[in-house]
């Protein structure tokens, strides 16, 4: 089973740049998306092709939205804010479905409708994938230089509102997980975590310890997601003590011919299902001006 998650940056954007075809010619079986941005109604026609699509595009013009695309349809959906977009393909109708959403853990809600998170079980294996699309964030505020930033300093309230994020998440994911192998299924969460968990996860890496996505607390925090009893980081399981594969470019400078990125997509799943993946990398678009999106897929083979 072929399992991809792709921040794809807009999908109409996204679309114009080549995103149906990187579809048809790759092939997965379930494809984990973030930062799709459009609202339904603004969805291209046809663009997911033969997918099944849950999405939840949260209350946020024209930011984040994630959603799950699956060959066969969806036993079960779930989202923060219990409601989301159900279409088999070739559908283009605009009605949202009522979920159950289940309990939230604490402090969780104040993201619920920020269009954050989605989960599926699927049908044709004993799975349940989610996709994540996590806060950016921002630097603390003793960290915060005027003039040496990209945006404006804003004392620290972008960090400090991930770090919310973040500690809300744990204990959410932890309840997830275990929902999950109550209903005898593994669990698999993918997507855009805006964390590098290890100095192999970004280039220049001793550079980049006061940067936001590698602040040692962040990474402690995702140490604290991974053990071999609870989640295990796929790619990096198959590919230990190697620089990358990195998911993610900016977009200024060349540091996309230059290769200076970040690994901070990525699937994290439970032992069972851990053990099977056979093949894992990242999609890496041939040159700079072919690139979909500022992230490549990360794929992942899984032998079930």
């Amino acid at each position: 089973m072929r399992i991809a998650t792709f921040n794809i940056n807009g999908i109409r954007a996204a679309r114009r740049r080549g995103f149906e075809d990187w579809l048809r010619e790759r092939t997965p079986d379930v494809v984990a998306l973030q930062e799709v941005r459009a609202p339904a109604a603004a969805i291209p026609e046809g663009v997911f092709g033969k997918y099944h699509l849950a999405y939840e595009e949260g209350l946020l013009p024209g930011r984040n939205g994630v959603g799950i695309l699956t060959l066969h349809e969806p036993v079960a959906v779930r989202t923060w804010s219990g409601t989301a977009l159900l279409r088999l393909p070739g559908d283009d109708h605009l009605d949202l479905v009522e979920l159950d959403r289940g309990p939230l853990a604490r402090g969780l809600s104040e993201f619920a409708r920020e269009g954050r998170y989605i989960e599926v079980d699927l049908a044709e294996a004993p799975i349940t994938v989610a996709s994540l699309y996590l806060p950016k964030g921002g630097l603390p505020a003793h960290l915060q230089k005027p003039g040496r930033m990209r945006e404006e300093p804003d004392g620290g309230r972008r960090y400090e509102r991930k770090m919310r994020f973040l500690s809300a998440f744990a204990r959410q994911l932890t309840r997830t997980r275990l929902a999950a192998r109550a209903r005898g299924r593994e669990f698999l969460i993918m997507g855009d975590f805006n964390v590098a968990h290890t100095r192999y996860d970004v280039r220049n890496w001793r550079r980049r310890g006061q940067a936001e996505g590698f602040l040692p607390e962040e990474r402690a925090w995702f140490d604290s997601l991974l053990s071999p009893r609870t989640l295990v980081d796929v790619v990096r399981s198959l590919h230990p003590e190697v620089d990358g594969p990195y998911s993610w470019w900016s977009w200024l400078g060349e540091s996309f011919a230059s290769d200076s990125g970040w690994r901070i997509d990525y699937h994290l799943a439970t032992p069972g299902l851990a053990r099977t993946a056979i093949s894992a990398g990242t999609d890496r678009d041939p040159a700079p001006d072919r690139r979909i999106s500022d992230h490549a897929p990360v794929v992942v083979d899984y032998d079930l």
